[in-house]
């Protein structure tokens, strides 16, 4: 135990702090304040601005066949595009083994890449265009999660996976003085440092320019910061105890030398039809092999190729679509997880009904995401989005459709904290919204 640690449990023992403890059915030990509904959540942000259009209203076939019910069958100037995927790891798509809402929306706000997942992760919405490098100014699900969760819980059982570098690495934990980095998650973006070529530009010596260096250092320093910290040496940042730390690091080197002998080249046998998505959502599941994260929230953001491309935007959303179905197979082949988690998917934003001018080689036009509150190009289908809720049938409901404008983005960071079982716990002036109030606890038994 580490000092901190030890003097805070000594001054809480000291003035009788300490609930009564109690244990679920699952064995797991809960203080008194709050049951659980399970011990895992994981929250996957099918990102990247997906459109219901081509998602929950197929209008050009099924394009999401591993989530989503139904036969129809993919326009045909476009089903010669798309890549052929392994047959599917589930025996039934996943609205099956929960609750869909087919009308969730995204309110208000900039409907921009960062202010959705800023305000996914937030549970509040932010009505200007966020400064990309800083840190939300709302705490995160993962501080709420560290904080108030009881008993408190390490970075190790509360993991950020981004598909991409970027602005992204900001959203592990807020600027809120009573929260900070003391209370984030683990962050890594893999697609970005931990595969084939970041191993060649991270692992192994080379010379670089001198217009090379700077990146490389803060790329260097970025990886450092994150995974080579204690809370006894005082650095910023987010931070893995003593104890733990070994075993992180050992992790992360694992994981290099794998990719470097190839392993991660096609662990899906999905050949060439592997794409940043897939091999973001195979790092997750590394991840919980090794420990079994209480929180994890994955984001795949390759279907923002829809700027330029459409049809290549509805071959990605298969692939996301896969992933999403090869990520529920694995929690549920895996003790500890198998039984004992909710799933959580749902874009960040949607895309305009209206198309730019950019034309793909199948004649189809593609798509931005700007919200209705701009005159000239706003649109309201940028804020319409789904959100499927998936886990064990004693706990959310299966095969349940909600077809009404229902729930939206701010609901999922307080449900998240209702399943963990710490709701309660978060002040009430947080701003973000009572569990009671949100409409996807529709979802839950």
């Amino acid at each position: 135990m580490n000092r901190r640690r030890f003097l805070r449990n000594a001054s809480m023992a000291a003035v009788g702090a300490f609930a009564s403890p109690y244990i679920l059915p699952s064995g797991r030990l809960f203080a008194a304040s709050g049951a659980r509904k399970v011990n895992h959540v994981v929250f996957l942000l099918y990102a990247g601005g997906v459109r219901n259009t081509e998602s929950i209203h197929m209008n050009d076939g099924n394009l999401m066949p591993n989530l989503l019910s139904g036969n129809a069958a993919i326009s045909s100037d476009i089903a010669g595009a798309m890549d052929i995927l392994p047959a599917s790891p589930i025996s039934q798509p996943l609205q099956n083994f929960g609750t869909l809402f087919k009308e969730f929306r995204y309110n208000q706000g900039p409907t921009g890449h960062y202010n959705g997942h800023t305000v996914a992760v937030t549970g509040q919405y932010v009505d200007v265009d966020l400064n990309l490098r800083e840190h939300p100014r709302k705490p995160t699900i993962f501080e709420y999660y560290r904080k108030h969760n009881s008993p408190q819980q390490t970075a190790l059982n509360s993991w950020w996976v981004a598909n991409t570098l970027g602005p992204y690495p900001a959203l592990n934990y807020s600027s809120d003085p009573d929260y900070g980095p003391a209370f984030g998650a683990n962050f890594i973006s893999p697609t970005s440092l931990i595969n084939p070529d970041g191993f060649d530009v991270l692992g192994n010596p080379r010379n670089f320019t001198s217009a090379e260096q700077g990146a490389i250092y803060n790329i260097r320093d970025f990886v450092n910061h994150s995974f080579n910290k204690t809370f006894l040496d005082g650095s910023a940042g987010v931070t893995n105890a003593e104890t733990e730390a070994g075993r992180l690091q050992k992790f992360i080197t694992d994981s290099y030398t794998n990719a470097q002998a190839g392993l991660y080249a096609n662990p899906w046998g999905a050949g060439p039809s592997m794409n940043n998505d897939m091999f973001n959502v195979f790092y997750a599941e590394q991840i919980i092999k090794e420990f079994k994260p209480e929180l994890l929230v994955v984001n795949m953001q390759d279907v923002d190729i829809g700027h330029f491309n459409f049809t290549s935007y509805a071959n990605n959303l298969r692939k996301a679509d896969f992933a999403a179905a090869h990520l529920w197979s694995l929690i549920q082949s895996t003790p500890g997880m198998a039984n004992d988690t909710v799933l959580i998917i749902a874009p960040e934003h949607g895309r305009n009904a209206n198309p730019n001018t950019t034309v793909d080689a199948y004649g189809r036009r593609a798509l931005d995401h700007t919200a209705p509150s701009d005159a000239i190009t706003g649109d309201q289908k940028a804020r319409e989005i789904f959100c499927m809720v998936v886990g064990p049938p004693s706990v959310v409901k299966q095969g349940y459709v909600i077809n009404t404008i229902a729930g939206e983005s701010t609901d999922i960071v307080p449900v998240i904290a209702n399943i963990l079982g710490f709701d309660t716990a978060i002040p009430g002036t947080s701003g973000i919204k009572p569990y009671q109030s949100c409409d996807l606890q529709q979802a839950f038994i």
